[in-house]
């Protein structure tokens, strides 16, 4: 069941990212609030920074451990399921916010798979 590994993340990582700067766009999302294009859209910048600065396959300058990696994409996750209600996004705003944060957060906690140390291994 946990087959999101850290090769398989490095992979998710930059269409993620790009995503998450396009959708907004494409979607037209900003309708019940205008943070609710701009939120994903700087999500998306600081989730494309994040990859290419971390510990894994496709990090360009690997300076951050894939662990707070990880930490930060569960706290976006979390902050995408919140934002609907304490922004008051609605309709789409806030389909958009909650379906992106469940993905993250079942990525992130029930796909992933543990990191095998060399003891591990």
């Amino acid at each position: 069941m946990r087959f999101v590994t850290r090769k398989v993340h490095a992979f998710l990582d930059y269409p993620v990212a790009l995503s998450l700067m396009a959708l907004p766009f494409l979607l037209n999302l900003g309708a019940s609030n205008p943070l609710a294009k701009w939120l994903a859209v700087a999500t998306g910048a600081a989730a494309f920074v994040l990859t290419v600065l971390t510990d894994h396959e496709l990090g360009v300058i690997r300076v951050l451990p894939y662990w707070f990696h990880v930490a930060v994409d569960r706290l976006v996750g979390t902050v995408f399921v919140v934002a609907p209600v304490a922004l008051g996004f609605s309709g789409l705003d806030a389909a958009y916010y909650w379906v992106n944060g469940a993905a993250v957060l079942l990525v992130t906690f029930v796909l992933n798979a543990p990191e095998r140390t060399p003891a591990t291994a």
